[in-house]
């Protein structure tokens, strides 16, 4: 080539074109521009004279129909195409980016508003302004730093998802994209039937079940501080869980819960005990347990409950929870409870969970502790044919007589606990007397039990063995850690948040959310995620964003890539043929990214 040669001769370079589009070119501008006939064309550029005809035909008709340059075409730019550099836009970036938003949370607010960019556009805006790369940010920052409103934008109304394309044109993305795959597991158990029956209000923009699943997204997730005009409610992925464009304003979620009466609640507990009994996944005993949800208002005519978690009495609303031990599922919550009816709390689950049924024999024990109720109430549910199994209150007199029994008549017993592993406890039983109960009941002393004083089981079951019994109560234990993830994950005495919403349906949503997270676990039991909390499994699988493509009949959700998609990708697979009622009767679809 010319540039290898050490004595270029750039006379030749016209006179003797090498390219065959150089000499065409030469031919059609000696013919034309220089006026030689096609045979002396022909003899310079060693083409034939029908070939010049030729060139000089497809040059003339080129230019005429105005298409592009024959011989001289334009450079193809290669890369990422220039960023628009609109100026209303960049100012937008630049104020989320001011307030500590990272890359993949400014796309979903500019989704939001209408505004779709690339993580590359917004990159470049960024890095031209002068931003530094943010630093890895823990979850407690990233949390304080959402719950600071985005004052810069006015976030997007609600309104039902509009779903008619034929193509993927509609495609954004979602820092709460993992949320969709509680979509099957609430269609697989009707869960979304049983909010239609219910007679939770609804409005002429927003349905009932659209508004119950609202309620809900924030519940599943770990957004426990609601700000007004949030990242949360501009999420398009999360209004898409609920069949909405976006999820509703913090005004609206305050409105809602006001037109909700406790009756509301106690149906669609009904209706979710009826769910969980009929897929046989309740068993013959139930916990109950008393938790105090504090109030720090003055206008508020409380009474001081005792809380644990501050271990201290405080102004707080009392609610009593209801467990099934096997499976981990809650089936009922109250939260009317007063110091003068508080020791018929008991009496009142009764009749909740038979008020359909009178004749339901399915639940036998009730498990809970000493001051759960009065030994007045123990006579009743032994009248009732329901066996109790609680704890004693200790007396001096009781103790005395526990330390004067020979310590050979005490037994050793084996209690099961987590990962095959057992603890050893001494016990001794005998029949006893309680003030106010009517018959005798079977007394349980307990030794070895990591606390200075023995514990007293007593029960009206004389008939179970005695490993049965210590195995039944050490269960109640995980209704206190159910408790406890609800204060910690599900927020349920968090009181920072900027809506307002009647307590007690929160705590249905609460005991809702609860359930979606033991009912994704027993799918994924298989892999050891079936004893996971609602923490863990939402670090593990529901936690991650993603890219969500909607269609007239299909949604796609691309999950960025996680340890545990592997899983995810063998149990979805079993509800690709599952139609979603509230998005257009559209089928869903998970993919795992190729990237993080």
């Amino acid at each position: 080539m010319l540039i290898s040669n050490p004595n270029p001769n750039y006379v030749s370079y016209f006179s003797q074109p090498a390219s065959m589009f150089h000499r065409q070119y030469i031919a059609v501008r000696r013919f034309i521009l220089d006026g030689l006939t096609a045979d002396q064309v022909a003899k310079e550029t060693g083409f034939t004279a029908s070939t010049v005809y030729s060139l000089v035909r497809d040059f003339k008709a080129s230019v005429d129909t105005g298409t592009e340059d024959p011989f001289f075409k334009e450079n193809t730019k290669f890369g990422r195409p220039p960023v628009d550099r609109n100026k209303e836009v960049e100012e937008k970036v630049i104020n989320l980016r001011k307030k500590y938003y990272s890359v993949p949370d400014i796309q979903i607010a500019m989704d939001a508003i209408g505004e779709s960019l690339t993580v590359y556009a917004i990159e470049k805006i960024l890095d031209d302004a002068g931003f530094a790369k943010m630093p890895r940010r823990n979850r407690d920052f990233r949390e304080a730093v959402k719950s600071i409103p985005l004052k810069t934008e006015k976030a997007p109304t609600a309104a039902k998802l509009d779903m008619e394309q034929d193509d993927y044109s509609d495609y954004f993305s979602s820092e709460r994209a993992g949320l969709l795959l509680f979509i099957p597991i609430i269609i697989k158990y009707g869960i979304d039937k049983a909010i239609l029956e219910s007679r939770y209000p609804e409005t002429s923009d927003i349905s009932r079940l659209s508004s119950v699943l609202s309620f809900l997204a924030l519940k599943l997730t770990d957004v426990k501080r609601y700000s007004a005009d949030d990242i949360w409610c501009m999420d398009r992925g999360t209004g898409l869980f609920a069949g909405l464009t976006v999820l509703p304003k913090t005004a609206w979620f305050s409105s809602y819960s006001s037109r909700v009466t406790r009756n509301m609640n106690v149906e669609f507990l009904k209706r979710m005990r009826s769910i969980w009994q009929n897929n046989d996944m309740l068993s013959d005993t139930v916990n109950l347990d008393f938790t105090a949800i504090p109030y720090w208002g003055d206008d508020e005519p409380l009474e001081n409950n005792w809380s644990g978690k501050r271990n201290k009495a405080l102004q707080a609303i009392q609610s009593v929870l209801a467990q099934d031990p096997d499976s981990g599922l809650l089936i009922y919550g109250d939260t009317t409870i007063r110091h003068d009816r508080q020791d018929d709390a008991v009496l009142e689950f009764l009749d909740f969970y038979h008020s359909d049924n009178k004749l339901n024999k399915s639940l036998k024990y009730l498990i809970f502790d000493s001051k759960f109720t009065t030994y007045k109430n123990l006579s009743n549910l032994n009248q009732k044919g329901i066996r109790f199994i609680t704890i004693r209150r200790r007396s001096k007199t009781l103790v005395a007589h526990i330390n004067s029994i020979d310590d050979k008549e005490f037994k050793k017993i084996a209690v099961a606990k987590a990962n095959n592993k057992h603890r050893v406890v001494t016990c001794f039983e005998e029949k006893g007397e309680l003030r106010d109960y009517e018959g005798t009941v079977r007394q349980v002393y307990i030794k070895d039990n990591g606390r200075q004083k023995p514990a007293i089981l007593i029960t009206n079951d004389f008939d179970i063995s005695l490993e049965n019994l210590i195995h039944k109560y050490s269960h109640r234990w995980l209704i206190e850690t159910d408790i406890s993830e609800h204060i910690d994950f599900f927020h349920l005495n968090l009181n920072s948040s900027g809506i307002v919403v009647k307590v007690d349906f929160d705590l249905t949503m609460t005991i809702l959310a609860h359930n979606l997270y033991r009912l994704i676990c027993y799918e994924y039991a298989r892999y050891g995620f079936k004893h996971f909390e609602a923490q863990t499994m939402f670090d593990r699988l529901i936690s991650g964003s993603g890219y969500i493509g909607t269609t007239q009949r299909h949604v796609c959700v691309n999950l960025k890539k996680k340890r545990n998609h592997t899983q995810m990708l063998e149990v979805m697979p079993q509800f690709s043929d599952l139609v979603v009622p509230w998005l257009n009767n559209a089928t869903i679809e998970f993919r795992s990214s190729s990237t993080t």
